[in-house]
């Protein structure tokens, strides 16, 4: 992954019209449009009976009330209201059958289209996501693909049905009177001409809007997930001017959204009113002078109703048309974003089972517009070795472990895992196989809102009860276990809050031995706990590290004392390589380290170990 390449992904991508984008959002979401002849077929037997009423009121006043020499023709007048009702009956089911299937299509279609993008999101390298906010990624799965399901469900049915409707009027105009058809078409020119102008802008302005939604969800959400932060340090009236500021940046988009959406339907109204006025005012005087029936003027009102309807419904059509554009846009540039750290998937190379080590070849990472993080990384890790990664922050230690459990790619050099002659580059082994051999425990579990059994089993799906409390037991937590409230059908809440910060330490712990892995990495697992759940995770790790090869970001030196083998960071540089007896006498980096850490014991501020961060 160069570093260009993951600068380029996170720019956004070239603004394109907005029938291009509809083209492109429909080829995302195949389902949308399957079957759309069957459906615009339905669509327009369903809008021809709206046309059918003008129809038998022509043929009703020009045979009976417009006859006045021989009488009222009520046979005549009877079959065509039946015939019309008939026909009606036809098209409200045709009309019923068009919705349906555009419903069904489109939940499947955007379906398809929020897990594809979902999926994406979590494709995407840490390195990707943490350059975009949580608020924005999350919009675009859920409000975009929302604003865009409202518009193909909605207005998109009023669309179809209007433009149907709209072609029958006219058709139905022209055989009646061609003059006045003529007349009421040339009047609503300057309508279509100018839509051409409010839709760019309003595609403009709704973009905006779509933007300070996830603006806002990420404003809120922040806050909300850091409620204790916010009340410790008192700043809930600073929190709550942030969140007014987006509220008002939201509030201010969409007034300007609706402003132009304001002007296009007060200009549709307006030619709706001249296309009535001008087609009474020639239909009378076609009527005096051409012999055109008082009939047919009155079918013609009837018509010209049923023709600027829609026409003014092109407003909300265009309106929601434009929101769903900028939706579709965002879900595009999304789609787009490359995952640069790809999954080689069933063609990928295969891990050797049994022991690994690690082997970083020449490896060099820098952020995008940033510093090398990691500069020349060359170190080989034996199997079943204990490693400790220990350094200043900064140093590049977490950086090592996201390196090695594939979470981003080097932007030069190779990372391989294998022992022997059995080497594999990670980037060549498919995630599926790689999860499987190489487990990361981080500082602090992440828990989902469920049952402790459930969060257990994101460890080994297919665990049974029996076989979740086996390994509680394995590493030696069976007295906590039996002090939970309801063993593993205890809840643990969002986001393991339930739990105290080291139990969930533990559940990452048990969740880390279901999983059997070969290869451990662990940002030091039992750091900021109290003492009794930190002995009882010394234990744990004891346990699950035997036999296995581990790598663990020490941010205590009693770590490193206890590691086969201390590798040292300084400035993105791997300094020092050896034991903890070889390396706290040679007079560099880790002697420093080792000083600090032992008059911070001396002084009680960090009793039974010290931290590397100093």
């Amino acid at each position: 992954m160069s570093d260009t390449r993951t600068a380029a992904s996170t720019q956004p991508a070239r603004r394109e019209g907005s029938l291009r984008i509809i083209r492109r959002g429909l080829a995302l979401s195949p389902a949308i449009t399957q079957g759309w002849r069957r459906t615009v077929l339905l669509a327009l037997l369903g809008t021809a009976g709206s046309s059918l009423v003008p129809i038998v009121v022509q043929r009703s006043v020009d045979s009976g009330l417009g006859d006045t020499q021989g009488g009222v023709e009520s046979g005549r007048i009877v079959l065509v209201v039946t015939l019309a009702a008939v026909l009606l009956l036809i098209s409200g089911v045709a009309s019923w059958a068009a919705k349906v299937r555009i419903f069904t299509g489109t939940e499947r279609g955007l379906t398809q289209l929020r897990v594809r993008a979902f999926r994406h999101v979590h494709d995407l390298s840490m390195l990707t996501q943490n350059t975009q906010r949580r608020g924005s990624l999350v919009s675009r799965v859920t409000s975009d693909i929302d604003q865009i399901s409202l518009f193909l469900q909605s207005t998109g049915m009023i669309l179809v049905l209007s433009i149907g409707q709209m072609l029958v009027a006219v058709v139905v105009m022209a055989v009646l009177s061609w003059e006045l058809t003529l007349v009421v078409l040339a009047v609503f020119v300057p309508l279509v001409l100018s839509l051409k102008f409010f839709a760019e802008r309003m595609s403009v302005a709704y973009d905006r809007v779509r933007q300070t939604v996830a603006d806002l969800l990420t404003t809120i959400a922040e806050p909300v997930v850091g409620a204790s932060v916010v009340r410790s340090y008192a700043i809930e009236a600073r929190t709550q001017q942030r969140i007014d500021d987006a509220i008002q940046t939201n509030y201010r988009s969409n007034v300007k959204a609706q402003t132009i959406v304001s002007i296009t339907f007060a200009s549709a109204i307006l030619i709706g009113g001249l296309a009535n006025a001008a087609a009474l005012g020639v239909g009378v005087w076609l009527g005096v002078v051409g012999g055109l029936s008082m009939g047919t003027v009155i079918a013609f009102i009837f018509l010209i109703t049923l023709f600027v309807g829609p026409a003014q419904m092109a407003t909300q059509v265009i309106t929601e048309a434009q929101n769903a554009v900028a939706s579709w846009r965002r879900v595009i540039e999304l789609l787009e974003t490359p995952a640069d750290v790809v999954d080689p998937g069933p063609a990928g190379t295969s891990l050797p089972t049994g022991d690994l080590g690690a082997r970083f070849a020449h490896v060099r990472f820098a952020y995008p517009d940033g510093p090398t993080v990691l500069d020349d990384v060359d170190v080989t890790i034996a199997p079943r070795q204990r490693i400790a990664i220990v350094g200043e922050t900064g140093s590049g230690k977490t950086t090592f472990a996201k390196l090695l459990t594939r979470l981003m790619d080097p932007a030069q050099g190779t990372v391989s895992l294998g022992r022997d002659d059995e080497w594999a580059d990670i980037a060549q082994v498919s995630f599926a196989d790689l999860r499987r051999h190489v487990v990361m425990v981080p500082q602090e579990g992440f828990l989902f809102d469920s049952t402790l059994a459930e969060n257990l089993r994101y460890g080994r799906r297919s665990a049974t009860d029996a076989e979740l409390v086996s390994a509680i037991g394995d590493l030696g937590l069976s007295d906590w276990f039996e002090a939970l409230p309801r063993g593993l059908q205890t809840r643990v809440g969002q986001r393991g809050e339930s739990l105290s910060a080291g139990e969930r330490q533990l559940v990452a712990l048990v969740r880390s031995a279901l999983a059997d892995p070969a290869f451990l990495v662990l940002d030091e697992a039992t750091s900021a706990v109290d003492p009794q759940t930190e002995l009882r995770a010394t234990r744990a790790l004891e346990v699950l590290l035997d036999g296995r090869t581990s790598v663990t970001i020490a941010h205590r030196l009693s770590t490193a004392e206890n590691a086969d083998r201390v590798l040292v960071f300084d400035a993105g540089r791997l300094v020092e390589d050896g034991s903890h007896a070889d390396l706290v006498g040679a007079g560099g980096v880790y002697q420093r380290l080792h000083a600090s850490w032992v008059a911070q014991a001396s002084l009680g501020l960090d009793a039974p170990a010290g931290t590397l961060t100093s």
